[in-house]
C-alpha cells in the first residue's frame, strides 16, 4: 500500500502510488502542535503556521507563494492540531517538483518579516475573537479546559489574545528551530508519483535540513474528581452543551471498541442520541458524539444545541443514554449495523488519494503499530457486545464527567449541578 524511506537526517518519505490519477497530493506532517507549548508560548505553533505563508527568501510575499501553486491550478493550505502540524498542496502531476520546492521553501526559508508578523498577529487575534463569539466553538474550548485544566491540551490551539500579543519574533524563530526538524517529520505523497523520484529529490534538496533531538511533550494531568461544570453566561438563542469524559490514548487496544461505541451512541442519524434527543423528544436540532485519541490520553464528547428552557431535560436525556449503555449490552443486530457503518465510512474516507497516505502517515508518525484498513476492520469485527458495555462502564462515570454550558442563563448553576448527577 505504501513505500517508506528514511533519509540520513531522519526525514521520512512515504508515498502511495496511484498511477491512474492525474494529480499528486503532498504534505509535510510535523510532530508538533499546541501541546508542546508553555502557557507563555500558547498559540506559537499556529502562529508559525500562519507566518510560513507570508514569504520566503526566494518568494518574498504571500502572493508569490500562492501564485506558485494556485497559479498552476493547484491548492495549498495548512492546519495545526494538538500533536500534528500539516502543510499540504495538491497539483497536477506535471507540477510536482515546483510544489515540493514551494512547501520545503516555506518550512526552511520563511523570513518572518516583522511587518507581516504584526499584521498576522492582528489576524490571529480576530480568529480567537471569532471562536469566543461563536457558542459552538466556545463551549468545546470550555469543555477541554475542564478536562485538562492548566495544561496545553486544555487551551485553544490558537492561544489567547494575551499570549499571541506577547509572542516575539525571536521566540517564534526559536520555536521553529526547536520543533520543525526532519526527525519528527514525514513527507507524504499520494497519486501519480514514483517513490524513487521523490527520494531522489529529497536527497538533493532536503539532506541539508539539520536534525536535532525531539522536544518532549508535557504528559496529560491525572484524571480529576468530578463531575465538573462550567456555566458561561452568553446572550444566545440556544443552550450549547458539551459533555467530555476522559477517554483512551491512541494505542489503547480498546480504541476499536471506542469507535463502535461512538457510532452507536452519537454518530449519524441512526445513532441513539439522534433518535432519542432529536427525533423522539424534539430537544435539539444538532446532537452528536465524538472521540479523540492522543499520545497518552483522549476524550469522548457529546455536543447538543437545545432550547434554553429545556436544557436540564436534554442533559438528563443524554445521561440516560449513557447509563443505558452501561446497564444493557447492545443487541447483536445493532452491533452488526455499527460495524457495517464503520466499513462503509472507511471505504468512503479512502476514496481520496491523500486520505490513503494520511491513514499510514499518522500511524508511522505517532504509533508503534501500523495497520492497513483491512487489518483495522478486522479488529473492529472482533469487538463483542460485552466489550461495548465494559468500556461504557469504564468511561461514563460521574467522577470523569465534565460539562460546559453556554447560554443566556443567570450565574446560578445549581440546577445544572443537580441535572448532571448519574
Amino acid at each position: 500500500m505504501y513505500e517508506l524511506t528514511t533519509l540520513d537526517n531522519g526525514l521520512r518519505i512515504l508515498t502511495v502510488t496511484m498511477p491512474h490519477f492525474q494529480s499528486v497530493s503532498m504534505g509535510f506532517f510535523l510532530g508538533v502542535g499546541s501541546r508542546y507549548e508553555s502557557e507563555a508560548m500558547s498559540g506559537a505553533s499556529h502562529f508559525v503556521e500562519h507566518m510560513l505563508f507570508k514569504g520566503t527568501t526566494s518568494r518574498p510575499t504571500a502572493w508569490d507563494i500562492a501564485e506558485a501553486i494556485e497559479g498552476k491550478g493547484g491548492m495549498v493550505n495548512a492546519s495545526t492540531g494538538l500533536e500534528i502540524t500539516l502543510f499540504w498542496a495538491k497539483v497536477a502531476a506535471a507540477h510536482l517538483p515546483e510544489a515540493l520546492d514551494v512547501l520545503s521553501d516555506m518550512l526552511l526559508h520563511a523570513t518572518f518579516d516583522p511587518l507581516e508578523l504584526e499584521k498576522e498577529r492582528a489576524v490571529i487575534s480576530e480568529e480567537i475573537n471569532y471562536s469566543l463569539d461563536t457558542p459552538f466553538s466556545l463551549v468545546m474550548l470550555l469543555a477541554n479546559s475542564l478536562q485538562w485544566p492548566n495544561h496545553p491540551l486544555g487551551r485553544d490551539i490558537a492561544g489567547t489574545r494575551e499570549s499571541v500579543a506577547a509572542i516575539s519574533r525571536e521566540s517564534l524563530l526559536t520555536h521553529l528551530s526547536d520543533h520543525y526538524r526532519p526527525g519528527g517529520t514525514i513527507l507524504g505523497l499520494a497519486g501519480h508519483v514514483e517513490h524513487k523520484d521523490v527520494v531522489q529529490w529529497a536527497n538533493a534538496n532536503l539532506a541539508g535540513w539539520e536534525p536535532a533531538p525531539r522536544v518532549p511533550w508535557e504528559p496529560a494531568p491525572p484524571d480529576h474528581e468530578g463531575p465538573k461544570l462550567h456555566l458561561e453566561v452568553k446572550d444566545s438563542e440556544q443552550a450549547h452543551l458539551n459533555f467530555s469524559f476522559s477517554a483512551l490514548p491512541r494505542t489503547d487496544p480498546d480504541r476499536f471498541t471506542l469507535r463502535l461505541l461512538n457510532v452507536i451512541l452519537g454518530e449519524g442519524m441512526r445513532s441513539r442520541l439522534f433518535q432519542e434527543v432529536r427525533e423522539r423528544l424534539g430537544l435539539a436540532y444538532s446532537v452528536d458524539s465524538y472521540a479523540s485519541t492522543l499520545q497518552d490520553t483522549g476524550a469522548f464528547g457529546i455536543y447538543a444545541g437545545v432550547g434554553t428552557d429545556r436544557a436540564q431535560e436534554a442533559i438528563r436525556a443524554i445521561l440516560d443514554q449513557l447509563d443505558r449503555l452501561r446497564q444493557e449490552p447492545v443487541s447483536e443486530h445493532e452491533l452488526e449495523k455499527a460495524k457495517e457503518f464503520v466499513r462503509g465510512r472507511t471505504a468512503l474516507s479512502l476514496e481520496d488519494p491523500f486520505a490513503v497516505a494520511t491513514w499510514f502517515i499518522r500511524q508511522v508518525l505517532l504509533t508503534p503499530e501500523v495497520l492497513d484498513p483491512d487489518e483495522t476492520l478486522a479488529r473492529i469485527d472482533a469487538v463483542e457486545a460485552r466489550d461495548i458495555q465494559r468500556l461504557a462502564q469504564t468511561l461514563f462515570r460521574e467522577e470523569r464527567l465534565n460539562l460546559a454550558v453556554v447560554g443566556p442563563f443567570d450565574s446560578d448553576s445549581e440546577s445544572f449541578r443537580q441535572a448532571i448527577q448519574f
